[in-house]
């Protein structure tokens, strides 16, 4: 493949199981390089998705096309697949498992167990490495688990789930890993329910809910789906406003609250001064951009929204 070929393309891609649509009409690309998220609520497709990607699960109709090759089975020691469904061989030792899974991807045993032992103490793990899998925590366990997808140096990364049920401390060495591999030139995909880790992140990333993408783009473009607005409370009426330029609309949302609705131009300074210039006399000024959430809820909707937001 050359080097401005996407890492992935799906086009189209559909998948029924029965008469259960799991996936509908899903494309996008994914360029080389990025860090790519996957948002949604449980049952979405995601999973789904990710597995036709990695030629787990046939299309029902539609295609896919990584690291320039029609199936991922062509491709598979290039490719690093984190699943969701988490497991070791208890009786293993770090070490092992991770070396063990390199070896299987065309790494020399040797070269596997520098590597495993290499990437242990990079990540905080290395006093653990001759412990068998069964005695290490949670948390031990799943990080030995990604640190034996990415063992081989695969170019291309798929996590699915990566954050679940890791403590904030593992979350940001996790964070971090995922960082040194996107420095290092490494495409990732991953799926999430946290929106704080997809925020700070993704390059790019695609919202799923019902088997359909509902976006994707940049986390910007994915914020100017929402109106800009400034919320502020004040005990006058602020009508006067509505005159200042890039202001389109002022909501009273409770007796001292209003949301003023700006242009993608608009200023929130000159709303600021004009307050002072009218002598308006302000309790509160809200100026903050929307946030992913802010974005996921709108697209979603609240009820697929709230598992993930709770």
């Amino acid at each position: 493949m050359t080097l401005d070929e996407p890492v992935l393309e799906l086009k189209h891609l559909r998948k029924t199981f029965g008469s259960f649509t799991a996936v509908d009409d899903v494309s996008l690309t994914v360029p080389r390089g990025s860090v790519y998220g996957f948002l949604g609520p449980n049952g979405a497709g995601k999973t789904t998705t990710l597995r036709m990607a990695l030629s787990i699960y046939s299309p029902t109709s539609g295609s896919v096309r990584i690291l320039g090759r029609p199936s991922a089975l062509h491709v598979r020691h290039r490719i690093g697949f984190l699943p969701e469904e988490r497991g070791l061989y208890k009786k293993m030792r770090a070490r092992e498992i991770i070396a063990y899974f390199a070896s299987l991807k065309g790494m020399s045993l040797a070269a596997a167990r520098k590597r495993a032992d290499d990437l242990l103490e990079q990540y905080g793990l290395g006093e653990f490495a001759r412990t068998r899998c069964e005695a290490l925590s949670k948390g031990m366990s799943q990080k030995v688990q990604v640190l034996a997808t990415i063992a081989h140096r695969p170019e291309f990364v798929i996590f699915d789930e990566p954050f679940s049920g890791l403590d904030p401390v593992n979350q940001q060495v996790l964070e971090q890993l995922i960082d040194d591999l996107r420095i290092a030139g490494t495409t990732i995909i991953f799926s999430t329910h946290i929106m704080e880790h997809a925020e700070r992140l993704c390059d790019r990333l695609v919202l799923i809910a019902r088997g359909r993408a509902l976006f994707d783009g940049t986390l910007a473009e994915a914020k100017r789906l929402i109106p800009r607005q400034i919320l502020l409370r004040t005990t006058s009426t602020p009508d006067g406003l509505q005159r200042v330029p890039g202001v389109v609309g002022i909501e009273r949302l409770t007796n001292d609250q209003y949301a003023l609705t700006l242009t993608e131009d608009g200023e929130p300074d000159a709303v600021l001064a004009a307050c002072f210039h009218h002598g308006l006399p302000l309790l509160a000024f809200d100026r903050s951009e929307p946030t992913l959430r802010d974005v996921f809820l709108r697209l979603v909707g609240p009820s697929d929204a709230a598992e993930v937001l709770a």
